[in-house]
């Protein structure tokens, strides 16, 4: 691995960069949180070699809602749940944005080289 590798990680947002520890310290909870949300599936942790849970930013962001939904008395099943979908609304919501941007580059080009339906 080159050093320029090692730097790229450090933008990777799926990078497993965080213990247990150090994850629970930056979102302000325990481990205990991190295991419970874990078990209800909203992330599943990587493990280093010698099975330590390791966490990536995207993870911890998914915590850190998972926290907020709890702290404000919403169930951790019920939190996890919420945050499931809300993720699963922003990848649709982000495809279709995507497919949206084609048709209209197809429909531009199309009018541009006068191949449309009413040419």
């Amino acid at each position: 691995m080159t050093a320029d590798d090692s730097y790229g990680r450090l933008d990777d947002d799926d990078y497993p960069a965080y213990t247990m520890g150090r994850a629970a310290d930056m979102l302000g909870t325990t481990p205990a949180f991190l295991r419970a949300i874990g078990e209800a599936r909203l992330i599943t942790p990587l493990r280093s070699e010698g099975g330590h849970r390791r966490y990536s930013r995207y993870q911890l962001r998914m915590a850190a809602r998972a926290r907020e939904l709890v702290d404000q008395g919403t169930p951790i099943e019920a939190a996890c749940r919420i945050i499931i979908l809300e993720d699963q609304l922003e990848e649709a919501q982000r495809i279709n944005a995507e497919y949206r941007r084609a048709a209209a580059s197809v429909k531009a080009t199309a009018e541009e080289t006068g191949c449309g339906a009413n040419a």
